[in-house]
């Protein structure tokens, strides 16, 4: 039998160089009037190799499955994804001298396309998002592969006591703002990882931080945690690509979610529009489902007179989607009205009052 520790150590160290180049996200401060006596942070994960807060997903599912036996020198690497994460994927195969196969719905943007084949990735498509996991498991099976299965794995693979996760990271990089321990997390949810990460992170660290979920239209993370069935299904994949999901995904913990906020799609769309005109921070549309749950919160605190810190996430670059969010004659195919939110959030930032209704 061929002793596979030599490779496996290599692949290993391989994993590790890439995190110690790479180094660690910036957080950055979003401008808000000092006197509101509530800060923002953005952390941006779009600095990442691979453009996206899926590059640290990616690198646990590989390093998951290399010291769990699974992968191998000859392993093809299977997953179902509707974009970052394959592309972080495709880069750590590729690294490896892996061959990578992913399932994409076909709506999946052509930007994150041709960057999951940049790093020598294939795609394979299907009509409905929600046929991703079986058309994987499919693959999986009959080339003999590895299903990284980031649905599943993403709260497993991820050590969330420390080892340079994100919660940690966050915390590590607030310890000299004024208000150091954030009253609020806020992030989205595809896998449910992140927000697993967080809400256990806390709890470990006997924080007092609350952590909030935003969810888009059309996902059935909200709806399961309203009700608790863990069954709950809409069946209609999200437009905000990279989170929200037909179904509830099995990394969702939402016993550690202390809230969860609904953001229309358009909203999400205008956030981010705003967010690069007063920012020049340029970034996809779950970056504006963050900043809606945050900016919510942040008028509710300042109505009950509350100071304190919230920090959330840029989860990926806006060049993904100059020919969607980004693109007027994409969002009116779409049917959205963007006016509406956009006039909403510009006066929340003028005034830190936030309406219900628009």
């Amino acid at each position: 039998m061929t002793d596979l520790r030599p490779w496996v150590s290599n692949a290993v160290r391989l994993l590790e160089a890439d995190a110690n180049r790479s180094a660690d996200t910036h957080l950055i401060a979003f401008p808000l009037p000092p006197e509101w006596g509530i800060d923002l942070y953005l952390k941006d994960e779009s600095v990442h190799p691979t453009g996206s807060l899926k590059h640290r997903l990616a690198r646990s599912l590989i390093m998951y499955g290399l010291v769990g036996g699974r992968i191998c020198p000859d392993s093809v690497l299977v997953e179902a994804s509707s974009g970052s994460t394959a592309v972080s994927e495709a880069y750590f195969a590729r690294m490896l001298g892996l061959e990578f196969v992913t399932v994409v719905p076909r709506s999946t943007s052509q930007e994150k396309i041709d960057l999951i084949e940049f790093y020598g990735g294939r795609c394979h498509y299907v009509d409905r998002a929600a046929d991703m996991y079986a058309e994987a498991e499919r693959l999986a099976r009959e080339c003999g592969g590895h299903y990284l299965d980031q649905f599943t794995n993403a709260e497993r693979a991820t050590d969330w006591r420390s080892n340079n996760n994100i919660a940690e990271s966050v915390f590590q990089q607030m310890e000299h703002e004024r208000y150091p321990v954030p009253s609020w997390i806020v992030v989205g949810a595809g896998t449910g990882g992140t927000s697993a990460t967080f809400g256990r992170y806390v709890r470990y660290r006997r924080h007092d931080t609350r952590v909030c979920v935003v969810d888009p239209e059309n996902s059935a993370f909200y709806g399961a945690w309203q009700t608790g069935d863990a069954g709950h299904e809409t069946g209609t994949p999200s437009r905000i690509e990279g989170i929200g999901r037909p179904r509830m995904e099995p990394s969702f913990l939402p016993a550690v979610v202390d809230e969860m906020i609904r953001i229309p799609d358009a909203e999400s769309i205008a956030a981010i529009r705003v967010l690069k005109e007063r920012t020049m921070l340029w970034a996809g549309g779950s970056t504006g489902t963050n900043l809606g749950g945050a900016f919510r919160l942040i008028a509710r605190m300042r109505q009950r007179g509350e100071r304190g810190s919230i920090v959330t996430l840029i989860c990926d670059g806006g060049v993904r989607y100059a020919h969607t969010y980004f693109d007027d004659a994409w969002v009116a195919d779409q049917r959205l009205d963007l006016a509406p939110h956009r006039a909403r959030i510009e006066r929340f930032l003028d005034t830190g009052e936030w309406e219900d209704d628009v």
